[in-house]
C-alpha cells in the first residue's frame, strides 16, 4: 500500500493540495481495495496486487487530466445517500445538501407533495423522499440520460420518485395534474462569460446544459419556474431555489414581483447567500 500511496502523492502533488490528495487516496483505496479508512491505516504495509496497482495508476492518470473523482469512480455520497453519477449529471455539491437540509427541517410536520425541476442525478427528490415521512416526490429534467441515472439512484436508495422528461422553458401541459406543497430547483445559473474562470474539472467534464445560462438572461430558469410555481403550488406552499450568490437580491425581487411573500435568503456554510424560499399565499 505504501507504493500505491507514493504513486498517488507524486503524481497528484503538482496539481492538488495535500489535504485533497489524502481525501482522494482514501476514496481510491476504498473503491479499488474495498477497505475502510481504519483498514487503510492498519494495513498500510500490506502489498497490493499488480492488478489493483494498475487500476490505481489508471485512476491517478485520469485525475491528472482533471477528471472528477466522482465520475471516475461512478459514485458519490449525498446527504448520507449513495448515488450513482455519470457525465450526464452534475456532481451534487455541499450547498445542495444544505438546501435539502433546510427543506427537510422545515417540512417534517407535513406530508408534502414535492416537485424538483432540473433533477439531474435525482439527489434532491430522493433525499427529500427518504427523509420526510409520507412525502411524494417528482423529478423533472430535459435530459433522458440524466433521468436514467436518477431512476437508478431512486432504486438504489429504495424510494419512489416519479421522473419525467420535461423542458421547463416550453409550455407544460402534462405531469401537472394536481398542486404541490413544495417546488424546488437547482437550475442552471452560471453566466456563459464566467466559464473561462472556472476549474477545468467542471468545464471539461460536467454537463454544460445543467450549468450555464445566457449572459443577458441569468435568471431565465428562475423566472419560468416561479411562474409555474405561482400556478401549481398550493396556497401556503413553498418554492425553494439554490441560487448564484451574485443574484441574491434579483432573485428575491423576482419572487416578490410574482406575488410570493415571506421571502427568506439563506447563507451556506461559507457565508455566501446560496438559497432562497418564498411562500404562496393567494388562491388561484
Amino acid at each position: 500500500m505504501q507504493v500505491a500511496k507514493k504513486i498517488i502523492f507524486d503524481q497528484l502533488s503538482p496539481i492538488y493540495p495535500k489535504q485533497e490528495i489524502e481525501s482522494l487516496s482514501r476514496l481510491i483505496f476504498e473503491k479499488v481495495l474495498g477497505v475502510t479508512r481504519i483498514q487503510i491505516h492498519l494495513n498500510q504495509h500490506e502489498t497490493i496486487s499488480e492488478a489493483n496497482l494498475a487500476q490505481i495508476k489508471e485512476i491517478v492518470n485520469r485525475l491528472c487530466h482533471f477528471e472528477p473523482i466522482q465520475y471516475i469512480l461512478g459514485e458519490t455520497q449525498f446527504y448520507s445517500l449513495h448515488l450513482k453519477v455519470t457525465p450526464a449529471v452534475l456532481i451534487p455539491r455541499q450547498e445542495t445538501e444544505e438546501l435539502v437540509d433546510w427543506i427537510i427541517k422545515a417540512n417534517m410536520e407535513i406530508t408534502p407533495k414535492i416537485l424538483d425541476i432540473g433533477t439531474g442525478s435525482g439527489c434532491i427528490p430522493i433525499a427529500l423522499a427518504k427523509n420526510i415521512p409520507g412525502s411524494a416526490a417528482q423529478g423533472w429534467d430535459i435530459s433522458m440520460e440524466a433521468l436514467k441515472v436518477a431512476q437508478e439512484n431512486a432504486q438504489i436508495n429504495e424510494v419512489t420518485v416519479n421522473f419525467h422528461c420535461v423542458d421547463i422553458l416550453k409550455p407544460i401541459n402534462q405531469f401537472v395534474d394536481s398542486k404541490f406543497d413544495i417546488i424546488v430547483s437547482n437550475p442552471p445559473y452560471i453566466p456563459t462569460s464566467e466559464q473561462s474562470f472556472m476549474d477545468k474539472n467542471v468545464t471539461q467534464y460536467e454537463p454544460h446544459l445543467a450549468l450555464f445560462v445566457p449572459d443577458n438572461e441569468p435568471l431565465i430558469f428562475y423566472n419560468r419556474i416561479t411562474d409555474l410555481a405561482a400556478k401549481h403550488l398550493k396556497t401556503g406552499g413553498f418554492i425553494y431555489f439554490e441560487i448564484n450568490e451574485k443574484y441574491g437580491t434579483q432573485s428575491a425581487e423576482l419572487l416578490q414581483s410574482k406575488g410570493f411573500t415571506n421571502i427568506v435568503t439563506k447563507r451556506d456554510i461559507n457565508g455566501k447567500i446560496r438559497m432562497i424560499k418564498g411562500e404562496k399565499h393567494w388562491i388561484n
